[in-house]
């Protein structure tokens, strides 16, 4: 993908399956191509299902990959490793998890979850510099050092989720996945907490992978969005042109689907309906996985897997419709208005 700044992560031809039984596979991530870059946000989204979270797993190692490749600074995060070299990758790379709740240890103090990481990689010498060290991240998370002596049932979601970032932020990491991190938080609480992690990025130069189903939230943090369906990526894009000038029939339905907090404007525009249900990873349908949903499918769809290319300068999509080798099979496409033009 064209672009001048250092590239951090680069996933490649990424696949992740699941044995279902003897005769049956779960493709949850089947195939995915993208970069991440240096410092920015980009962020991940699609419907409950897609595969993104398994993705975002797959990344961070939690899931050895299938087939494919997740190159960290050049070397391939998975295959066989020293110990040595896990701890490196493990320090360089953390994760926030979706629920606060299941992610922390109820039986260990806040001072203890949050050191974890410390005593791991061995970056602390004395206890008195561990106990600085996790006041410090407390303070940087917007918690009081006198919480440290606590546990996690003492604490509402969204100051445990602060913890969950105090400890991915305790080793120092350069890239961090955060997986749905404010899903299972109070609406009132989500816009804290992504606005502290930007305040975190900024400060600390950090790149996210920021895992989520909400659309407006993943514009407000993101630099780039990745849309997912059926364990394939269907477009990629900087924030505001995905979310300006949407591609894949895929994107436009779930930004059709994001209300407008305009009432007038909420009545009258134009929803695109989407057919059926989502179809099951372990038989997702032949070409096109979004075809058997999509209101602009053509026989092509069903005979041919899109490949996913560059169609403008930083635009990716996975869509027949801007294949030169099949654009003759759709009369005319309006990008703007969203539909095809017979």
């Amino acid at each position: 993908m064209a672009n001048s700044k250092e590239k951090l992560l680069e996933i490649r031809d990424l696949r992740k399956y699941f044995k279902v039984d003897r005769n049956n596979t779960l493709k949850a991530v089947d195939g995915l191509n993208f970069d991440i870059y240096k410092g920015e946000t980009f962020g991940l989204v699609g419907e409950s299902g897609c595969g993104k979270s398994t993705a975002g797993r797959t990344i961070m190692r939690l899931y050895e990959a299938t087939e494919g490749e997740v190159l960290f600074k050049g070397e391939n995060v998975h295959g066989k490793k020293s110990k040595q070299e896990l701890k490196q990758f493990n320090q360089n790379m953390q994760m926030i998890f979706q629920d606060p709740y299941a992610s922390l240890n109820p039986r260990m103090t806040i001072v203890d979850i949050i050191a974890e990481g410390l005593d791991i990689h061995e970056l602390v010498k004395t206890k008195k510099e561990r106990l600085e060290r996790v006041n410090e991240l407390l303070e940087t998370v917007g918690l009081n050092k006198d919480h440290g002596n606590r546990y996690p049932h003492e604490f509402s979601g969204g100051q445990r989720q602060r913890i969950g970032i105090a400890r991915a932020l305790a080793v120092n990491p350069k890239f961090i996945v955060a997986d749905e991190p404010i899903s299972a938080l109070d609406v009132s609480i989500q816009a804290q907490v992504v606005n502290l992690m930007k305040k975190l990025q900024k400060e600390q130069g950090l790149t996210y992978l920021f895992i989520a189903h909400d659309l407006s939230m993943v514009r407000h943090i993101s630099d780039r969005v990745g849309v997912m369906y059926l364990g394939n990526m269907a477009e990629v894009a900087t924030s505001e042109d995905l979310y300006e000038n949407p591609l894949h029939p895929y994107t436009r339905v779930l930004l059709s689907a994001v209300p407008v907090p305009d009432p007038v404007l909420e009545r009258t525009r134009e929803r695109i309906e989407v057919k059926g249900e989502l179809p099951s990873p372990i038989n997702p349908p032949s070409g096109c996985v979004f075809r058997t949903r999509c209101p602009f499918a053509e026989d092509v769809c069903a005979e041919v897997r899109p490949v996913f290319q560059e169609h403008q300068p930083d635009h990716w999509v996975a869509c027949h419709m801007y294949d030169e080798r099949f654009t003759e099979n759709f009369v005319h496409v309006d990008t703007e208005a969203g539909k095809k033009v017979l």
